[in-house]
């Protein structure tokens, strides 16, 4: 993995673009304790195994229609006010 301080980065970024989609992360520092990897799409949905966003994972779930869930407005006990 081939590292690279940010202001060469933004400077070489066709490079750094090129040499990720050739299967090799490259890996930007910002600060030592600030950095990020640039991977191409292809390894990223690998590693994240392609998980489905919040909203299609909501949608895959079970079908609620048929469930009640109306309120039972029997009072609970007799109060005397």
């Amino acid at each position: 993995m081939t590292t690279w301080k940010l202001m060469d980065a933004k400077n070489k970024f066709s490079e750094v673009v090129r040499r990720a989609l050739g299967g090799e992360p490259q890996r930007i520092e910002r600060r030592e304790t600030d950095a990020v990897v640039v991977v191409d799409a292809e390894e990223y949905d690998r590693l994240t195994g392609g998980k489905p966003s919040l909203v299609e994972f909501l949608l895959q779930g079970p079908d609620w229609s048929e469930l009640d869930i109306e309120r039972d407005r029997t009072p609970l006990r007799d109060l005397d006010l």
